[in-house]
């Protein structure tokens, strides 16, 4: 799994310990937000994202709190993508912008491609409003 962290912090210009939080959020947003059963799916062909999903539970209070990405997830689905400005805002407050975003997004989705295939891939991008925006 290090060599995941290694490239996602390499491509985004950021450090492994904030590409390792990046990386658990948002699979923590596929589990969350996406089709039943993906990030099962996902974990089952990749194993080791267990341990960088692990590390998300340590995350604590940085980006945004469970309350204002509750709102922000459930309030603003009339603009579409709620849940995914919410995780926007979230990595924000790692102190990643638009640009790092998007490229730990590009990188996490070609290492899904690469051991779950591009059918599961299509299937979390299909059901995510605005999300094929950042893979």
């Amino acid at each position: 799994m290090e060599n995941l962290i290694a490239r996602v912090a390499a491509a985004a210009g950021t450090t492994p310990d904030v590409a390792r939080k990046a990386v658990a959020l948002m699979l923590d947003f596929i589990g969350r937000e996406g089709p039943g059963g993906a990030l099962d799916a996902l974990i089952a062909k990749s194993p080791a994202l267990n341990a960088v999903i692990a590390s998300g539970s340590t995350i604590g209070g940085e980006g945004m709190s469970a309350t204002m990405r509750g709102l922000m997830g459930t309030g603003s689905g009339a603009m579409g993508g709620g849940g995914l400005m919410a995780l926007g805002g979230e990595l924000m407050g790692l102190g990643l912008d638009m640009g790092q975003i998007q490229t730990v997004g590009k990188e996490l989705f070609q290492y899904a491609r690469e051991t779950a295939g591009d059918e599961l891939v299509g299937e979390i991008a299909s059901a995510i409003p605005g999300l094929a925006t950042f893979i």
